[in-house]
């Protein structure tokens, strides 16, 4: 028998990750905008911790695109085409399991109720569950939406809004995640236990939010419920 009454998970780069050619993609964004390109799918990746906490995907992406043409000198009023440009070539539904997530979750619910928290919105998160055939397999489905007040973790309500639906207090609850920043810290903030998925991108803020588990990969979930 479980611990907890409630396991919550992340999507992206948690339960699944993308399948498409991250420099293919980068490519042909630069090319939609016909502009040099001034960097490379790892440049992306080692902004993303600088970024601010976002309402949507064009957001993130505006962003991301501005502050990496501003660490290469480039200019950053390229980056709302660069996003827009981004997300007409990036494929949603292109993505596959992560280790060991697909185990993981069937335990999970084997043992009690299961819920997604997530910081995308339902047309693009929905099409990545209906790919990987799990989009029945969660009790509760939370994402972003700002018009009915679900901002993005770390913000309360996503986690609120998931535990009131399963019935669940913080206590018999663990959200499960890859970022230090949303899912560990929105987790802590509620007295959620967390299990933290080191996925080799978030180590700038592991002193400032510290999870109840560190796992290396979904595989040794099973150890902890």
């Amino acid at each position: 028998m479980s611990s907890y009454d409630a396991v919550c998970f992340d999507l992206d780069k948690t339960i699944c990750e993308p399948t498409q050619d991250p420099a293919t993609l980068l490519e042909r964004t630069f090319e939609g905008v016909d502009c040099d390109r001034f960097c490379t799918p790892s440049d992306l990746r080692a902004a993303v911790p600088s970024l601010p906490t976002v309402q949507t995907a064009r957001e993130f992406y505006e962003h991301l695109f501005s502050e990496v043409a501003g660490r290469a000198d480039a200019d950053p009023t390229l980056a709302p085409s660069l996003a827009e440009r981004y997300l007409e070539v990036q494929d949603p539904s292109a993505v596959r399991f992560r280790p060991g997530a697909a185990a993981a979750l069937e335990h999970a619910r084997e043992r009690g109720q299961v819920a997604l928290i997530t910081n995308g919105g339902r047309p693009t998160q929905i099409q990545k569950l209906r790919a990987l055939d799990i989009e029945d397999a969660f009790d509760v489905r939370v994402y972003t939406d700002p018009s009915a007040g679900i901002h993005p973790k770390p913000n309360a309500a996503p986690f609120e809004r998931a535990l009131g639906e399963l019935e669940a207090t913080p206590d018999a609850a663990i959200h499960v995640g890859d970022s230090l920043r949303a899912d560990i810290a929105g987790a802590n903030a509620m007295g959620i236990d967390s299990a933290w998925i080191d996925v080799g991108r978030d180590r700038a803020a592991e002193d400032e939010h510290v999870p109840t588990y560190e796992l290396s990969s979904l595989e040794r979930l099973e150890s902890i419920l």
